[in-house]
C-alpha cells in the first residue's frame, strides 16, 4: 500500500475570466508539475472527494455525502463529458465497509458530477476515465450542514478501507479555499429558484450557458466595491492550509458553519473535501505535507491552493 495526496482548488472561471497572463501561467505550470507527479506515481485507484453545484444532487434529496457505483460528468463550464471508469466491486466494497463504520453513505449507481470532481480528475490525470476512480461527493453548497467532525470520522473510515488495500492510491481534494460564487440559497428563494434547488437537474443547454453567464459575470466584479458578496480572506486560508499541514486534524472538529461562511465566504465550506482527504490519509499512519501553492484570484473567485502529502 502506498498513498499520495493532492487537495487543489477548482475554478470554472478558469479560461472564461482569467487574472493577468502571468498568474495564468504561473497556475498552469504548478498544476502541470503536480499532474507530472501523479504521472510517476501511476496510482492503481483514485480516491477523490468532491462537492456539487447544484448539478447532480438538489433538495428533493440532498445527501450529507454519497458515494457512486457509476456516474457522468454534465460536461459544465467546458470540462470533459463522459463516464468516470469508476470500478464498482471496489466502490460497493468501499460502501459496505463505510456502513460498518457508523458512517451512514449514501450511495448511488447513476450519479451526475460537475465541474467540481472533473475538473480536478482531468487537471490530474488528462482524463475522466485514465485510471479507476471512486467519486464521493461532500455537500458543501447546501445548507444546513452536517459538522466538521463527520467529515473528519468519514475520511477516517475511508482510510481504514484503503489500508486494507495493497494499492497505490491517490486520494484527491478537490475545492476551496475561501470564496463565494453568486449560488443561491433555499430559504427565501423566489418561486423559479427554489424549484431549480429542489429538483433542477438536466437543464437545457441555454438554462445552462445563462446560469453560467451569470458566475462569470460575477467574476469580472468580485472583490470591488461593487460586489456584495463575501470577499476572500487570506489569512483564514493560510490558517487552515496550516492546520492540515502540520495534522492538526482534531482542531478542525471545533469550526463553526455560519462562522465560516461570515469570514471566507458560504461556498468555502467545499474545504470538507481537503478535511476528509487528509482525514483519509491520516488514518493509514502519520504523513509528510507541505503547501505548493497558494494566491488569492479574484476573477475566478478563488483563494486558489494546492497541497501534497505522503505517508511518512
Amino acid at each position: 500500500m502506498t498513498i499520495k495526496l493532492k487537495c487543489l482548488s477548482h475554478t470554472p472561471l478558469r479560461g472564461y475570466n482569467d487574472p493577468a497572463p502571468e498568474i495564468v501561467a504561473e497556475v498552469e505550470d504548478q498544476l502541470i508539475k503536480a499532474k507530472a507527479e501523479i504521472d510517476a506515481f501511476n496510482p492503481e485507484l483514485i480516491i477523490i472527494f468532491s462537492p456539487d453545484h447544484y448539478n447532480g444532487l438538489f433538495y428533493d434529496l440532498m445527501p450529507p455525502f454519497v458515494l457512486a457505483t457509476d456516474a457522468e460528468s454534465v460536461a459544465d463550464y467546458g470540462t470533459l463529458q463522459g463516464k468516470l471508469s469508476i470500478p464498482k466491486d471496489i466502490a460497493a466494497a468501499l460502501h459496505r465497509h463505510l456502513l460498518d463504520s457508523n458512517i451512514d453513505m449514501t450511495l448511488s449507481h447513476r450519479l451526475q458530477v460537475d465541474h467540481g470532481c472533473t475538473q480536478t480528475l482531468e487537471e490530474m490525470t488528462g482524463s475522466l476515465t485514465r485510471y479507476p476512480v471512486i467519486p464521493i461527493i461532500i455537500n458543501s453548497a447546501a445548507p444546513p450542514f452536517c459538522s466538521y467532525r463527520r467529515i473528519r470520522k468519514l475520511g477516517e473510515a475511508v482510510g481504514n478501507f484503503i489500508s486494507s488495500l495493497n494499492k497505490r492510491v491517490l486520494i484527491l481534494g478537490s475545492g476551496g479555499l475561501s470564496h463565494e460564487p453568486p449560488v443561491p440559497l433555499l430559504n427565501g428563494a423566489p418561486e423559479d429558484i427554489a424549484e431549480f434547488l429542489i429538483a433542477g437537474r438536466n437543464p437545457t443547454p441555454e438554462e445552462r450557458k445563462a446560469r453560467e453567464a451569470r458566475t462569470i459575470e460575477a467574476g469580472k466584479i468580485y472583490g470591488t466595491s461593487e460586489c456584495s458578496l463575501t470577499p476572500l480572506n487570506i489569512k483564514w486560508d493560510e490558517q487552515f492550509i496550516e492546520i492540515l499541514v502540520k495534522g492538526d486534524l482534531q482542531s478542525i472538529d471545533a469550526f463553526d458553519v455560519d462562522e465560516i461562511s461570515k469570514t471566507a465566504g458560504r461556498s468555502t465550506h467545499e474545504i470538507r473535501t481537503w478535511v476528509a482527504a487528509f482525514s483519509a490519509l491520516q488514518a493509514t499512519g502519520d504523513y509528510i505535507a507541505k503547501k505548493d501553492y497558494y494566491r488569492p484570484i479574484n476573477e475566478w473567485i478563488a483563494g486558489y491552493g494546492i497541497i501534497s502529502a505522503t505517508q511518512k
